[in-house]
């Protein structure tokens, strides 16, 4: 599987799809598997790619402290790879903070923006839910770990389908790339020191925002927020759904983004 070497890491990516590049950035603990069940609604219209952020999946996890601008970094430094000069960006969570860093390191790249289930700067319930995610992967086996967070992700909507996180829950236990306890606190402590709410009036890309109102880790008032702080931002609230919007509707996430990229 196509690795790249940039900013002395690799970065496990991959490419589906032709047409207009779409770039799609995962949140905390997500790597690009994350974005399997949205896949194929979008690979119908653009060229999709996505990519592990560094210490998820399959990309590199190194033991030194990150930050969400290193990753921004590392993500303009994978599209240079790749030759894409200009592209469609996707954040979901932190994915959303690395996507906005990105867009004002180097605004000529980002055709338009997407913010799913983000914010620019969190409150103090916010800092000490993900201070708690990233303090309990040393605690916890990693299966256990994973599962601790469906509740946080997912809606009571969701959760009321019959055999939905049972079958999460085996995929979970399968899977062969679960991240490490140090790359997890890593991720959260770049979470944690990241902060655009003082820079979100020089975004300037073609933005949509958008947060599920069942979302429990990133309320709907973070969303509000980026919507009024970015020039002719459109806002979003998906009913009946929560932090992992996309996992849990991803037909109506998908026609939502594809109406929004369409008219960029």
């Amino acid at each position: 599987m196509p690795k790249a070497l940039v900013n002395e890491i690799e970065l496990f990516y991959d490419i589906y799809g032709t047409g207009e590049p779409l770039l799609l950035i995962a949140g905390f603990d997500s790597d690009s598997s994350s974005w399997s069940v949205l896949m194929p609604f979008l690979v119908k219209h653009y060229q999709v790619i996505r990519f592990d952020n560094r210490g998820v999946g399959q990309s590199s996890a190194p033991k030194s402290l990150y930050s969400i601008q290193q990753m921004s970094v590392d993500t303009i430094a994978l599209l240079d790879y790749l030759e894409i000069s200009q592209v469609h960006v996707a954040g979901h969570s932190m994915g959303g903070q690395i996507a906005q860093e990105l867009t004002l390191a180097q605004p000529e790249k980002v055709k338009s923006l997407i913010l799913l289930s983000s914010w620019a700067k969190g409150d103090s319930k916010f800092h000490a839910i993900i201070e708690l995610f990233g303090d309990l992967p040393s605690k916890l086996d990693a299966v256990l770990y994973q599962t601790s967070l469906l509740p946080w992700l997912f809606s009571d909507r969701f959760y009321a389908t019959p055999g939905v996180i049972e079958q999460i829950i085996n995929q979970i236990r399968k899977y062969p790339f679960l991240p490490k306890p140090h790359a997890l606190y890593h991720q959260s402590r770049a979470i944690l020191n990241s902060d655009t709410s003082k820079r979100l009036a020089s975004i300037y890309a073609p933005t949509l925002v958008m947060v599920g109102q069942q979302d429990i880790i990133t309320p709907i008032k973070f969303s509000e927020h980026l919507a009024q702080g970015i020039p002719n931002a459109e806002l979003v609230m998906l009913e009946q759904v929560g932090h992992a919007c996309f996992i849990e509707s991803p037909e109506i996430v998908a026609q939502k983004m594809l109406k929004f990229l369409t008219k960029h």
